[in-house]
C-alpha cells in the first residue's frame, strides 16, 4: 500500500484524512518536545476505525463507484501478486500483438494451479498510458481467449479479474474487430470445459467486462459497479450534461447489492474496513479464500453438466413479458 504521505483521499473519505493529519502532527510534537502522546494516538486511531465504518455504512451508489477507481485500489497483478505464487505472464494473440491492458498467465492459487487474467491498469501516469487505462483493444480479449483455451487444453481452472471502463472505442480497435472478438469470448466462454469464476474488482463496465465475464460464477467486490454504461455517459446521454452523474449510478442499480437482486452476480465479497485501498492483504486474502472454495466445489461437478449450468444461468437473466401473437390489439 502506499505510504499515508502518499495516500490520496476522496471528497468524502477527509473525515479519515483530518484524523490521519493530527496523528502526524501529535508524532511530530512528541519527537520535538519528547512528551507521551501514545494515548492521545491510540484515541484517534480508534477514531479512524469508526469513521471508517460509518463511511463504509453509509455509501452511496456513486461512492461505490469512486471507490471502484480510487487511485490507490489495488489492481489486477496486485491481487495476482497477494494470492498466487510462481505467476508466469503469457503474452500475445499470436496475430497482433501483445495488449499490454489484459494479463494472463499460470499461477498457484493454494495447491491449484489455475489461470489468472484480468484488465490491468497503471499506477502511475506512464504505466496507464501503456496499459491504456485498462482499456483493452481486439487483440487483448483474443489473447485472454488464447490463454483460456490453453487452461481447457491442461485441465487447468480459469479465473477472470474483471477491472475496465470499457473495451477500447479507437477506430483502429474497431476495424480489427472490437464487437467480433468480444462476442466471440462470450461463446467460447459459455462452453470451456473447466471451471470458470469471473470477479469484478473493480469497474465493470459494458462489452469491455463481458468479454471476459462470461463463468460458472460471476461475483463482485463490494465496491464496484456493473453495467452497460458509466453514470457520467449515462447522464450526458439522458440530461446533456455529466452534472446529474449521482442521479445516474442511483437509477442505474449498479452495486453488487442491486446485481444480487437481479439475478447478474452469483455473490458479494466483502472487502476490508473503508474499502480494499486500505489493506490489500485483506482484500486479497478474502477472495483468495473465496476462490480456494470454489473452485473446489466446481471441480465436483462433471463438466457438461457446468456447461449446462451455465448456459441455462445465462440465458434466463433479464427480464420480459410475453404476449399471444393471436390477440388483437385494442387501442
Amino acid at each position: 500500500m502506499p505510504e499515508l504521505k502518499n495516500r490520496q483521499f476522496l471528497d468524502f473519505e477527509k473525515p479519515i484524512k483530518d484524523l490521519y493529519d493530527q496523528i502526524e502532527q501529535l508524532k511530530s510534537n512528541e519527537e520535538k518536545s519528547k512528551t507521551d502522546m501514545s494515548s492521545i494516538i491510540v484515541s484517534l486511531e480508534q477514531k479512524i476505525i469508526e469513521a471508517k465504518k460509518n463511511l463504509t455504512d453509509n455509501l452511496t451508489p456513486w461512492h461505490r463507484v469512486q471507490l471502484s477507481r480510487h487511485p490507490d485500489r489495488p489492481y489486477t497483478l496486485k491481487y495476482i501478486e497477494k494470492m498466487c505464487t510462481n505467476f508466469i505472464e503469457l503474452h500475445g494473440d499470436r496475430n497482433v500483438k501483445d495488449d499490454k491492458a489484459m494479463v494472463g498467465g499460470f499461477a498457484q492459487l493454494g495447491e491449484k494451479t489455475v489461470m489468472i487474467i484480468g484488465q490491468q491498469k497503471g499506477i502511475n501516469t506512464k504505466t496507464r498510458q501503456m496499459r491504456n487505462f485498462g482499456m483493452a483493444n481486439p487483440e487483448g480479449y483474443r489473447k485472454a481467449l488464447r490463454l483460456m483455451k490453453l487452461a481447457e487444453k491442461f485441465n487447468k481452472p480459469i479465473i477472470t479479474l474483471i477491472d475496465t471502463p470499457g473495451a477500447y472505442p479507437g477506430l483502429e480497435a474497431e476495424e480489427r474487430g472490437q464487437g467480433e472478438a468480444i462476442a466471440r469470448n462470450i461463446y467460447e466462454m459459455i462452453g470451456l470445459k473447466v471451471p470458470v469464476i469471473c470477479v469484478i474488482i473493480g469497474e465493470g463496465a459494458s462489452g469491455g467486462a463481458l468479454g471476459i465475464g462470461v463463468g460458472d460464477k460471476v461475483v463482485m467486490l463490494e465496491n464496484t459497479w456493473y453495467t452497460v454504461i458509466s453514470p457520467e455517459s449515462c447522464s450526458s446521454i439522458l440530461w446533456r450534461s455529466w452534472d446529474k452523474k449521482e442521479i445516474a449510478a442511483e437509477q442505474l442499480r449498479l452495486t453488487g447489492t442491486d446485481m444480487l437482486k437481479f439475478g447478474l452476480v452469483d455473490d458479494v465479497i466483502p472487502e476490508p474496513l473503508g474499502g480494499a485501498h486500505w489493506d490489500y492483504d485483506g482484500a486479497a486474502a478474502n477472495l483468495k479464500n473465496y476462490l480456494v472454495s470454489m473452485i473446489e466445489q466446481l471441480e465436483k461437478i462433471p463438466a457438461q453438466q457446468r456447461i449446462d449450468t451455465r448456459v441455462e444461468k445465462f440465458g434466463n437473466m433479464g427480464f420480459w413479458e410475453e404476449t399471444n401473437a393471436n390477440e388483437s390489439i385494442v387501442e
